[in-house]
């Protein structure tokens, strides 16, 4: 039997290992920006078009490199950060695996112009699929530039797997500023399309998490700081009030590097238990600074999810070092056993009289008495009062009165009927509902039974009220009196531009003013002023999570994320009525057997169904 098993050529092996380490745009400026880190930099600009698909730049004044070792960064396994698989677990850098580069260059259109400090001149390799065009020498400023063009230009299956535009850039913004808050003693910049996005200059790390969300993030933030054996902690979290329906403001970074963990994450929620809202989530920005050694980055091919050595303990110290926080700037309620004297009321009772009053024991309110008492301090005046019985004097000739007066009364409408015809049956009773634990509505049919979830209901009803107002363009705005200024960061404030024309078309009317603010004067007949602000958060964070595709409509997104904000929530009691108007509103619907994200909205149980629950 022949062989069967072969090596692979290096350019497939190479395309192999870019699937790992370029999933999207954002996988190669984030393997870039980190390599300018690592190259000391302390200027790094990013310059991107077309959301990084016809190009990616950055620019770094880092020490640069030497014409051979710009010619050996493209090859597989080089890197200068490791000699030996001991240096995994002592690592300061952040690119160690030998891979981003020669990935790639598998991929896409590459140019690297680097130059050292005490060259005179530098070195200019351009590759196009892992193949070598040219090298030769230029003149350029220290450090390094890297270009990368035509992403996936010889893959155009993963090419078409990309999403939108304004997606891609989205997680492009989003890697920028994991490596931006991790750092901000290095300047850094980013450039789209020409226009400038961002401009950090080198500050401390609370004007960095301010410069990235705006101005208005600097009053949300209360500072986290502890330092024991195991772990130190710096950083800040957000105050309870200002939550979010979204994480997108939650940063943990390990030894400055960006990190995900569902388990650090559950001891800040944690922290936070009993002063958030039911689905609100807390922003936190924290820094934490452990031994190497007790670390396992090499663990995820991205490396965003790292190992520890003892979770628990880290866990409980980052839970308290949150809590202490939160009581020592007196946000969350904290008790103390020490009286401070200094809070005493400032009151000297033992030097003060205390006012008396006099009660006449002698006081019946049934016995006749003309005399006039004089009023004072210590007795009562006594009005003059017939005996009780007169109360009840004439009410004999009033009621022989009125009596008579509707005997003269006559009724004009005739007394209700059972039925309109005389001949024909009984017309059958409206069905009752009833509500279960104010979360299902429970009604009768011919063929047995139907429950309903009240809140999937209500969002299949808004669902389908909102997207015709918005298709019809008619929806109607009320004025409010004051108008409402919400404070949004730049990325929001940019999704609610692209949602401006479907959200008037609703009936919310605002201005976007400058400093961030977003002032709105109008809102639809059916949204309360006080659920403004969470509607237009949970769209926000709708348009950020769900990652919609080229094929995306705004509209439709509106409606479900309107509905879903405004529907009745479980838990809600509601009157027969309502019950009521709920059904006979949800079987009106085009659909109304699906909420507006595909889940049943009621279930039916028949008679036989019931009976045989019996058996």
């Amino acid at each position: 039997m022949a062989d069967i098993i072969q090596l692979l050529p290096d350019h497939v092996a190479n395309q192999i290992a870019a699937g790992e380490v370029v999933q999207r745009p954002a996988s190669v400026v984030k393997e870039l920006l980190e390599n300018a880190i690592d190259a000391g930099a302390t200027t790094i600009k990013l310059i991107i078009k077309d959301a990084g698909k016809t190009l990616i730049q950055v620019i770094d004044d880092g020490k640069g490199m030497s014409d051979t070792d710009a010619r050996l960064s493209f090859e597989r396994h080089a890197t200068s950060k490791i000699r030996s698989a001991d240096d995994l677990f002592q690592l300061h850098t952040k690119g160690f695996r030998g891979e981003a580069l020669a990935s790639i260059a598998a991929i896409a259109h590459v140019e690297l112009k680097t130059k050292q400090a005490q060259d005179e001149i530098g070195t200019c390799i351009v590759i196009e699929g892992s193949k070598v065009v040219s090298q030769e020498v230029i003149v350029t400023p220290k450090g390094t530039s890297i270009s990368v063009k035509n992403l996936f230009f010889n893959i155009p299956a993963r090419r078409n797997f990309l999403k939108s535009n304004p997606v891609e850039t989205r997680h492009i913004i989003d890697e920028f500023h994991r490596v931006s808050l991790a750092h901000p003693s290095i300047c850094f910049s980013c450039f789209h399309n020409g226009s400038e996005q961002f401009n950090l200059p080198i500050s401390n790390y609370r004007q960095r998490i301010v410069a990235i969300f705006g101005s208005k993030t600097n009053e949300k933030l209360v500072p986290v700081e502890e330092s024991t054996e195991v772990v130190k902690i710096s950083g800040f979290v957000g105050k309870p009030e200002y939550a979010k329906k979204s994480r997108g403001e939650q940063f943990f970074f390990v030894n400055n590097r960006f990190i995900k963990s569902a388990y650090l994450n559950h001891a800040i929620s944690s922290a936070f238990e009993g002063l958030l809202k039911e689905g609100a989530h807390a922003s936190y920005f924290l820094n934490l600074t452990v031994n190497p050694q007790t670390i396992d980055i090499n663990i995820h091919p991205t490396k965003t999810e790292i190992k520890f050595d003892d979770e628990h303990t880290l866990y409980a110290i980052l839970r308290a070092s949150v809590k202490h926080s939160l009581g020592q700037f007196n946000i969350a309620p904290v008790l103390d056993f020490e009286r401070d004297s200094n809070l005493d009321t400032p009151y000297n009772y033992k030097q003060k009289a205390t006012p008396s009053i006099a009660v006449d024991s002698g006081f019946n309110p049934f016995k006749e008495d003309e005399k006039t008492v004089p009023h004072t301090a210590s007795n009562y005046k006594k009005a003059p009062a017939a005996t009780w019985e007169s109360l009840y004097v004439g009410l004999e000739s009033k009621s022989t009165k009125s009596k008579t007066d509707f005997d003269e009364v006559h009724f004009e409408s005739e007394p209700e009927t059972t039925s309109v015809f005389n001949d024909s049956k009984a017309i059958e009773e409206k069905q009752p509902t009833y509500q279960l634990h104010n979360k299902y509505i429970i009604s009768t049919i011919k063929s047995g039974m139907l429950v309903i979830n009240q809140k999937r209901a209500h969002q299949r009803i808004l669902y389908e009220d909102f997207l015709q107002h918005i298709t019809v363009k008619e929806g109607v705005s009320q004025q409010l009196l004051f108008p409402l200024s919400l404070p949004f960061s730049q990325q929001e404030l940019e999704i609610i531009r692209q949602l401006k024309n479907d959200l008037e078309h609703t009936g919310f009317v605002f201005n976007l003013l400058k400093d961030e603010v977003l002032e709105i004067s109008g809102v639809p007949v059916s949204v309360p002023e006080s659920e403004v602000a969470i509607i237009l958060e949970q769209l926000i964070a709708d348009v950020q999570n769900e990652v919609p595709d080229s094929h995306f409509s705004a509209t439709d997104l509106l409606a479900k994320s309107m509905a879903k904000s405004l529907a009745i929530k479980t838990g809600q009691s509601l009157s027969k009525e309502e019950q009521e108007h709920l059904v006979n509103r949800l079987f009106a619907c085009k659909a109304p057997s699906v909420s507006p994200t595909n889940r049943l909205t009621f279930i039916t149980m028949s008679i036989d169904e019931l009976e045989k629950k019996f058996v």
